[in-house]
């Protein structure tokens, strides 16, 4: 069983967790295997390969090439192929101040639906489902539980803007590149403090959380990286 020490990817990932075809279990093996160590930055992926792995046409992997390529997590290279993205510290920079932002978004949203009638029990079965994965140190359950998360603050934001940026956030690639082993713990806090403000209706709050949590995985990655500045400006 694999140990939740080893972060998974923060970004809402409002995808469901079922594939729903061939190109979709491509997609969705390919992200939860960045997540699992079994592909990782700068990493060919070679179509003949993906397709005997995956147990699917050639066809089929290159839509699902061309989706990562689209969400930033594959680069495709002319008679080449592809490869997983690799990302610079820059670009990890801005990375997360779009995720500290978009997460902020959410987590208003959510409250202000919560706030206006949206369901509460969504949001606190997956808050719950959260807790027993990282009792049980269940990295599976834990990222199965984290999608639910997001899914039911996207819901109760009824946001459609929202749920189409969102899936487009490249966290994924970020900590398939930084895996700070002190993030579990931070996570667990953050999301509780999100939750209860979104649950609160308390839109301000939600924010606040929100945003306060990628900034808390942003000094995560800055201390592992040893790079002070990272966690500046």
């Amino acid at each position: 069983m694999p140990s939740i020490a080893q972060p998974l990817p923060d970004s809402p990932d409002t995808g469901a967790d079922t594939p729903q075809s061939a190109a979709d279990a491509v997609f969705h093996g390919i992200v939860q295997g960045l997540a699992q160590q079994r592909f990782v930055p700068g990493q060919r992926l070679v179509e003949v390969d993906l397709a005997a792995q995956f147990g699917v046409s050639r066809n089929s992997v290159r839509e699902a090439l061309q989706r990562l390529a689209a969400q930033g997590l594959v680069d495709l290279f002319r008679n080449k192929g592809a490869a997983i993205r690799t990302l610079s510290p820059q670009e990890t920079l801005e990375v997360l101040d779009v995720a500290e932002r978009m997460t902020g978004l959410l987590a208003r949203s959510a409250a202000r639906g919560i706030a206006h009638g949206a369901p509460t029990a969504p949001i606190q079965a997956a808050l719950a489902q959260l807790h027993e994965a990282d009792r049980s140190q269940d990295a599976d359950a834990f990222a199965s539980a984290r999608r639910g998360m997001y899914r039911a603050l996207l819901a109760a934001s009824g946001s459609r803007e929202l749920r189409r940026l969102l899936p487009s956030i490249h966290m994924p690639i970020v900590y398939a590149q930084h895996r700070p082993a002190t993030l579990q713990q931070v996570r667990m806090r953050d999301y509780q403090a999100m939750c209860d403000a979104v649950l609160a209706g308390d839109a301000a709050a939600a924010d606040a959380a929100g945003m306060q949590h990628v900034r808390n995985v942003r000094e995560a990655i800055a201390r592992r990286l040893g790079a002070v500045g990272l966690a500046a400006d």
